[in-house]
């Protein structure tokens, strides 16, 4: 059976629980892989430390990406995603707190493929990861150059 991983990047816990809840009550069963700082984000996509001995092929489906992190901030991770061969074509969902235009021009300056705004109603929330898990993860093709995991 093939396996589509979601990469979510979040140092929040109430913020981790929520976004695993709402992903879970859209019934996806996607294997959902939370890290919890820029650090370790960066080192699980580019099979690096404590990850060095993940196929470094098997990409996730999408990273869903927090801005404000501990070690490496999130658009620091989104730079560093963007730069490099392996995983310049990652589709990233960005999560956050700000709605500051500069912020807002950084992201997509820096590659992020869409951004949902943090925190807001649950039912708002659900119905945002729910689109955003039909159409990155349903409709959309996986891009060729990112191998799907084999479970």
């Amino acid at each position: 059976m093939l396996t589509r991983v979601i990469l979510l990047v979040e140092d929040n816990p109430d913020d981790e629980l929520l976004t695993v809840w709402a992903l879970k009550k859209n019934k996806l069963k996607n294997e959902i892989v939370v890290v919890h700082d820029g650090a370790e984000a960066l080192e699980y996509l580019l099979s690096t430390g404590a990850y060095a001995s993940r196929e470094p092929t098997a990409m996730p489906a999408i990273v869903l990406l927090d801005l404000k992190l501990p070690k490496v901030n999130g658009l620091e991770v989104l730079r560093r995603i963007r730069a490099d061969e392996r995983t310049k074509l990652l589709p990233v969902v960005v999560l956050t707190s700000s709605v500051e235009e500069k912020t807002l021009i950084e992201r997509y300056r820096l590659g992020a493929n869409s951004y949902i705004l943090k925190p807001m109603d649950l039912a708002s929330f659900i119905e945002a990861v729910r689109q955003l898990s039909l159409y990155w993860l349903l409709l959309k093709e996986p891009d060729q150059s990112t191998p799907v995991r084999q479970r």
